[in-house]
């Protein structure tokens, strides 16, 4: 593709305000409209960006035939039909995470994505942070030996205004329209260990709900142990009941040669690096958390999903989460929520 890359953006809440910045900051795009649903905030965003704001992602699309890029931002639920009406549309898409609630939407994405010879880019902006740059480099060399054990721990807090103290209109807490806290808080940390060891089998999990009882429609907490379909054993331990504040997002790694664990509130900070014959590398520095106020959420980068898509778009590159990724971390949730039955 020659030229500008030119994107649109449907839901413009914190995460699709975010896309439309990293849009309009790179070079090589140009924002060209947004949609939301809720009409009392569309003159604020003309405002804030210049351009047409529409209601409805098929207005948009039937005034904006120059669209390249789709970016769906929108609650969790829609993200697979949406995405299916832009592909359909003839639009690349962007899809925020989760790529849908079910495999069966997800695999119906991937058939239109590859039906319409449109590209699917799932954002999973925590592969692009330092830590895990690092952490991919040593697991795809060989540098631990064989993997014996991996553990992830998500501890975070998401208290009783982040879901609107339950209010029956707002999607999140809802099991349609958010699918539940794997998919909502730590799908970004199952794409991480999903990017480093592959898919899990043998799953047992236990789940809870400490204090969420009167704001969602689903566990705050679980305890899930695995296989690796590879080599090695894991567990995931995970929980949005944390009192006040986000506690820690880690992950331990076992291997013949050594141990690895990087930790921080948001997987950030590489706090052993123990492996027979190697010295730790200095990475750069990791960037901040995206700030919302009263809570804290993952790595803001972003504009490094913006520049794969500009870049993949023109040749230079190859998309760094591609719909069979995004496909298979929602297989892997399913598949763990599935025991809740």
């Amino acid at each position: 593709m020659e030229g500008i890359v030119n994107f649109a953006v449907i839901g413009a809440g914190r995460i699709g305000r975010r896309h439309a910045t990293m849009v309009v900051k790179n070079e090589y795009s140009k924002l060209v409209a947004l949609t939301d649903i809720d009409t009392s905030v569309h003159e604020e965003l003309r405002q804030e960006f210049g351009v047409p704001v529409y209601t409805t992602h098929q207005e948009m699309f039937k005034n904006h035939p120059e669209i390249h890029v789709v970016n769906v931002c929108s609650p969790n639920g829609e993200h697979a039909k949406q995405s299916i009406d832009a592909l359909d549309a003839n639009f690349h898409v962007v899809c925020e995470k989760p790529m849908a609630l079910t495999k069966q939407d997800a695999e119906e994405v991937l058939f239109r994505a590859l039906k319409r010879n449109k590209l699917v880019f799932c954002v999973m902006q925590n592969r692009y942070s330092p830590p895990a740059q690092w952490l991919k480099s040593v697991v795809d060399d060989g540098i631990l030996g064989e993997i014996y054990m991996v553990q992830i721990n998500c501890y975070w807090n998401r208290d009783d205004d982040y879901y609107k103290g339950g209010d029956p209109n707002y999607w999140k807490g809802k099991l349609a329209s958010d699918g539940g806290t794997l998919f909502t808080q730590f799908s970004h940390f199952i794409d991480t260990m999903f990017w480093l060891f592959g898919d899990i089998k043998n799953i047992n999990a236990k789940f809870y709900d400490f204090n969420h009882q009167k704001t969602t429609e689903f566990e705050d907490s679980g305890i899930i142990h695995f296989d690796f379909v590879k080599q090695g054993a894991g567990s995931i331990n995970y929980s949005t009941a944390v009192w006040n504040n986000n506690l820690e997002s880690s992950i331990t790694i076992i291997g013949q040669k050594g141990s690895i664990k990087v930790g921080g509130q948001y997987m950030n900070e590489v706090e052993v690096c123990n492996i027979e014959g190697y010295e730790m590398p200095k990475l750069e520095e990791t960037l901040p958390a995206n700030d919302y106020g009263k809570y804290k959420g993952s790595a803001a980068n972003h504009h490094f999903v913006i520049d794969n898509v500009v870049e993949t778009l023109k040749g230079r590159n190859f998309v760094s989460t591609n719909s069979l990724e995004g496909l298979k971390v929602v297989e892997i949730i399913e598949n763990i929520y599935r025991l809740k039955s």
